[in-house]
């Protein structure tokens, strides 16, 4: 049982859909050692020698964005985000699990979809017309911050599609 108190049973599809959004998850983690890293060579090159550079601050920003974006949909799946579900725990379990359902299915779905299908274009623009950072010495490749956008939501649509089996799942065995 996760935080949101629903006993959901796991179902083939929620297990595979998982396991890719956990790994996902789970390997970008090592993003934040990276951009702590970076954080910390860049103030010693400021403090120290009196060097900065664009090209470092702009990765910083840009580690911080990926790492940021590929933890929401691993924070669906492990039930990790913010819940206020002051109404809903005193609710009958059948009631809360079709609440879940609509929910994951008027909102959740819809919304990941249609920022995935904006997205998609926007970084394949960004990589047509070889986008690159508008500031003096900045990070060339501006499409590929913009990719992570739509894989972001690529996974946030895999998770609802995975957390929704198992409502489906959930719902099944209390008829």
């Amino acid at each position: 049982m996760g935080p949101s108190g629903l006993r959901l049973p796991v179902t083939r599809l929620s297990r595979f859909l998982d396991a890719i959004i956990t790994g996902v998850g789970e390997a970008s983690s090592w993003i934040w050692t990276a951009l702590m890293l970076l954080i910390v060579y860049q103030v010693v090159q400021r403090y120290a020698f009196g060097l900065g550079s664009i090209k470092m601050e702009e990765m910083q920003w840009h580690l911080y964005g990926i790492g940021f974006m590929l933890a929401i949909p691993f924070a669906e799946v492990r039930e990790r985000h913010v819940r206020i579900d002051v109404l809903a725990e005193h609710w009958p379990l059948r009631r809360r699990l079709w609440i879940e359902a609509f929910g994951l299915t008027f909102f959740l779905l819809p919304f990941s979809l249609f920022v995935l299908l904006h997205a998609v274009p926007y970084a394949t623009q960004s990589y047509t017309i070889h986008e690159i950072s508008s500031a003096p010495d900045g990070l060339p490749y501006r499409f590929v911050i913009k990719a992570f956008l739509a894989a972001t939501f690529l996974l946030l649509a895999m998770a609802a599609v995975s957390r929704l089996s198992r409502v489906v799942a959930a719902l099944r065995l209390k008829t």
